[in-house]
């Protein structure tokens, strides 16, 4: 269960892309607080926003106004430096598609993360937490699309993230595979109390999270708060 501290407060945040001559409003005024430990599904049709607030709370985009507090650092002044300083030891990151090293065995592209990280798992403990314990030295290829996705929640997750972003983690998957993608997740969240935002589009999912926010066209459009989170295995989509 999630406490009270809040981990990000985002105020009147806003996102402009100009394509040529055409300004693109991705945000339009968000404000936002993620707490410690709970899993926020952000839920939006293609478009909504929702990737553009994930990157910001990221630190792999930046804000065109408003702010971004992570914890008592502000993210929207920060310089590239800190920002990569901040993704390096506070951030996972999911995405869509796997972004797994062909040459390396599901343990080594584990490893690239955990070489580089201050107070890591080891690749066989964050491999055994998202359920690939038997195939620490298996490649890319010999691993179906749910396992991949899992070495990439592993490569994620080792370094102990205070944070796991996940930007359509099952977009790429049947049903099937993406309970098992997002048991793997949910795993996570209650194992080790990382929070955890999933955006999607596929409005299933939310019934695991402790609160689903509703983007649309750049703002958010409700907050729902779930008494209870339903386990992975009950969704059905």
């Amino acid at each position: 269960m999630s406490s009270d501290s809040v981990v990000f407060r985002v105020r009147e945040l806003t996102k402009t892309y100009h394509m040529g001559e055409v300004a693109v409003h991705a945000l339009r005024g968000v404000d936002l607080e993620l707490r410690a430990g709970e899993l926020v599904v952000l839920l939006g049709a293609s478009g909504s926003g929702k990737s553009t607030l994930l990157n910001i709370l990221g630190g792999l985009d930046t804000a065109s106004r408003g702010s971004v507090h992570y914890h008592d650092t502000e993210l929207t002044i920060a310089g590239d430096t800190a920002l990569t300083d901040y993704r390096r030891r506070h951030v996972g990151f999911v995405f869509q598609f796997y972004n797994l090293i062909p040459s390396l065995t599901a343990r080594e592209n584990v490893a690239i993360v955990t070489e580089i990280a201050e107070h890591p798992m080891t690749p066989e403990q964050a491999l055994a937490l998202v359920g690939l314990g038997d195939r620490l030295d298996h490649f890319p290829s010999q691993l179906s699309g749910g396992q991949q996705q899992r070495v990439a929640i592993a490569r994620a997750i080792a370094k102990r993230p205070a944070v796991l972003l996940c930007d359509e983690p099952t977009g790429a998957l049947d049903s099937r595979t993406g309970i098992q993608v997002l048991e793997a997740i949910e795993t996570v969240n209650r194992e080790i109390g990382t929070t955890t935002a999933v955006i999607t589009h596929n409005a299933a999912i939310g019934a695991m999270a402790d609160r689903i926010i509703h983007l649309s066209d750049g703002a958010i459009h409700g907050v729902a708060v779930n008494e209870r989170r339903a386990a992975p295995a009950e969704l059905h989509w």
